[in-house]
């Protein structure tokens, strides 16, 4: 193998790479709202009982709205909804309802929370544990139920094609992937 010549830089730099996901949660009058999220991950409580793991920056409507209610769903964003997704990052809710553009909203199966029915993945979530850090907070969430697109299979958890789900992934800007490389084993 080669090795690669790397520089220090100053700590600035931040290149994480993370799916981009639109949040829904109920506003107190009963309406969704939503919102772009990309610090989004998961872990293992215990066995294969998954958290989603969801920071949130600021004191946005969503964030509120998750402190509040405890509800929400995790809509993956694909290459054909980042007009959607941008559209939401660019107008804020504290600016009136955001319904300049056209989408279809429909309410999650296990939690009473909105989805965007245009979503090809949606977790459904309720919150069991949150913890702040200066003004971001990060939920731990126990994912209720996910709905994904029919036409997709899955064997186990590991079986996902992230190439059909065509996610738009951020690190700054945005990027799609590009093909499916492999299985773990495949290359030792």
């Amino acid at each position: 193998m080669n090795s690669v010549r790397r520089k220090s830089v100053k700590p600035c730099f931040s290149m994480c790479v993370q799916p981009a996901f639109i949040i829904g949660t109920n506003n107190p009058d009963g309406s969704h709202n939503f919102a772009p999220i990309t610090w989004v991950s998961a872990t293992c409580e215990k066995d294969d009982d998954y958290l989603l793991v969801i920071s949130m920056f600021g004191e946005k409507n969503t964030k509120q709205n998750v402190i509040l209610t405890g509800q929400l769903s995790v809509n993956l964003v694909s290459t054909d909804m980042l007009p959607l997704m941008d559209y939401f990052g660019s107008h804020h809710a504290a600016s009136g309802h955001k319904d300049e553009v056209d989408y279809s909203v429909s309410r999650g199966k296990a939690v009473d929370v909105p989805v965007l029915d245009m979503s090809r993945w949606v977790y459904e979530c309720e919150v069991v544990q949150s913890v702040s850090t200066g003004q971001s907070t990060t939920f731990f969430c126990k994912i209720r139920n996910v709905q994904m697109e029919e036409g997709l299979q899955c064997a186990d958890a590991f079986d996902v094609d992230l190439t059909k789900l065509d996610p738009v992934i951020y690190s700054g800007k945005y990027h799609s992937i590009g093909r499916l490389l492999g299985e773990i084993g495949d290359f030792s």
